[in-house]
């Protein structure tokens, strides 16, 4: 059985160094590329792959948002996170959205095959720089019966939040989400509400400091 793989991720040169990389294995085929989430999930969407391999930090819609969307319409996709950060947020926030591995990029070429076949076979992976933390945290909030990783923002507004961040306007937000400007303008309301921010530059700051957006990107 022939393995199809996505890879997602806004660099180029990381595509091309997976794909040359996981198209060694006979038993692995990357059928599709994507530089950004939105156009990840639509790839998902059509082609059905077993694992999207998905960067993190990425433009439109970023890594955790476009893995939280493939797996509400396609539960049986596997997605590896990829990302230059180990921090407990970001692998949390990864796993949440239903990711089974999570890959750190200075790794990527040396742990990727073996994470790809980990989580085919219905378990999961991660970097060991990228476990200890995680695992350290979960221990020590769930003995509490706390969870300390929980978004007080839902879903479609941390989308709104990044596009706003990433300097859309309320218009092409819209446009991108397929929704009208006032339903838009409704969500940015309600975020600066529940963040208690009153300027989109707060807004910003808080979605690179929650990994919302990157300024990598």
């Amino acid at each position: 059985m022939t393995l199809k793989i996505i890879l997602a991720d806004d660099h180029a040169i990381i595509r091309d160094g997976l794909r040359a990389l996981l198209e060694k294995d006979p038993h692995m085929e990357v059928v599709a590329e994507a530089e950004d989430g939105r156009v990840a999930v639509q790839q998902a969407k059509e082609l059905s792959p077993d694992v999207v391999v998905m960067d993190i930090a990425m433009p439109n819609l970023n890594g955790t948002e476009a893995t939280r969307q493939i797996k509400a319409r396609s539960p049986k996709i596997k997605v590896i996170a990829l990302s230059m950060h180990s921090d407990k947020r970001f692998v949390a926030e990864m796993l949440t959205a239903g990711a089974s591995g999570y890959v750190l990029k200075n790794s990527a070429f040396k742990e990727m095959i073996q994470a790809i076949n980990a989580v085919v076979q219905h378990g999961t992976y991660l970097s060991p720089m990228a476990a200890r933390p995680i695992v350290e945290a979960c221990l020590e909030v769930w003995s509490k019966g706390e969870s300390p990783f929980a978004s007080p923002l839902t879903p479609r507004e941390r989308e709104v939040l990044q596009l706003l961040s990433e300097g859309n306007s309320s218009k092409e937000a819209a446009f991108i989400l397929n929704l009208s400007v006032k339903t838009v303008d409704t969500h940015r309301y309600r975020i600066m509400k529940k963040l208690n921010f009153r300027s989109l530059a707060e807004l910003t700051k808080y979605a690179i400091k929650e990994g919302i957006t990157s300024l990598d990107i």
